[in-house]
């Protein structure tokens, strides 16, 4: 049963493929864990564009980070003993990554090089942090969503402050995934995938955190919301993995548009580039695609509000 209008469909066309000579089917302790002991050549993953216009992604099994140019070349800048997942550039040029295995990262695109930046928590491991945001404060916000799920609701949101200090903003989240704050950084959003819901989480200026809501209900796939990404008018599009979708929510969370894989199901996440950063740009991690769909909203711009 749905309340709304069936949304307009977008379809998508291929912008790039991971090139063959960066793939190798092979056995990784990352997909033996959660792609059923299989060989695959890569999972791509952590989308972000740096101020030339450059998209970077992640390569979770195998410790890589690739970075294409505007006509779609990849060249590989890092590999390293990690887990990369999330991938954020900040407003002073530093490139902070989400490592699963290893915690928050710093990445120099110039020497390859990949140092920690945050890899404990009271002198205990993270379970395995997955996305980060910065908000316009410089804060940086990020999951650690580890293996859980509606088994063992225990995955965690913290808020790293610029001058160093971290809190639990709440330990309670069966899967958090993609995270975005909005550019007034009064409230996170926040993709629980195991629950496939959008949680709401308000940003009090008292620094207490109330009224937790879910913001969307999704329907369907083996998956569920990954990656998030907010436009200029305050919808949320939510990366649907597993349903080969990226759904357009409105600032009330009705649907307004199916964007729909040309290739597989595995859209992981997505980032806003190109023209008048109104492409939106799709990881497709099944076949190791990027996918893009010229879209009539601008996406919320990275930089603007940090």
């Amino acid at each position: 049963m749905s309340f709304f209008t069936p949304p307009r469909r977008v379809e998508t066309t291929v912008f790039t493929r991971l090139p063959d000579r960066f793939r190798k089917l092979r056995r990784s302790a990352w997909a033996d864990a959660n792609r059923d002991v299989i060989e695959i050549d890569s999972f791509l993953e952590g989308p972000s564009f740096d101020r030339e216009g450059r998209l970077y992604v992640t390569d979770i099994p195998f410790g890589r980070v690739f970075r294409i140019d505007h006509a779609g070349e990849w060249e590989q800048i890092a590999e390293y003993d990690g887990w990369p997942n999330g991938l954020k550039i900040h407003r002073d040029g530093r490139i902070f990554i989400t490592d699963y295995r290893r915690g928050l990262m710093l990445l120099d695109p110039g020497s390859g090089h990949v140092r920690p930046f945050l890899e404990t928590v009271g002198s205990e491991s993270f379970k395995g942090v997955n996305d980060l945001v910065f908000g316009r404060s410089g804060t940086i916000y990020f999951t650690d969503q580890g293996q859980t799920g509606m088994h063992d609701p225990t995955g965690r949101i913290y808020r790293l402050t610029p001058d160093g200090r971290l809190t639990c903003l709440i330990d309670t989240i069966p899967s958090p995934n993609g995270i975005v704050v909005d550019p007034e950084e009064t409230a996170l959003l926040v993709a629980v995938t195991r629950a496939n819901q959008i949680w709401r989480v308000p940003l009090h200026k008292s620094g207490l955190v109330t009224k937790v809501g879910i913001f969307a209900h999704l329907h369907g796939s083996l998956g569920g919301p990954d990656g998030l990404a907010l436009d200029i008018e305050g919808c949320l599009l939510v990366a649907h993995e597993g349903f080969g979708s990226i759904w357009r929510l409105s600032p009330h969370a009705e649907p307004l548009e199916r964007i729909v894989s040309c290739t597989a199901r595995a859209t992981m996440n997505l980032a806003f580039g190109g023209p008048g950063n109104a492409r939106l740009f799709i990881v497709e991690s099944e076949t190791g695609s990027i996918l893009q769909a010229d879209l009539s909203t601008p996406g919320l711009p990275m930089f603007s509000h940090l």
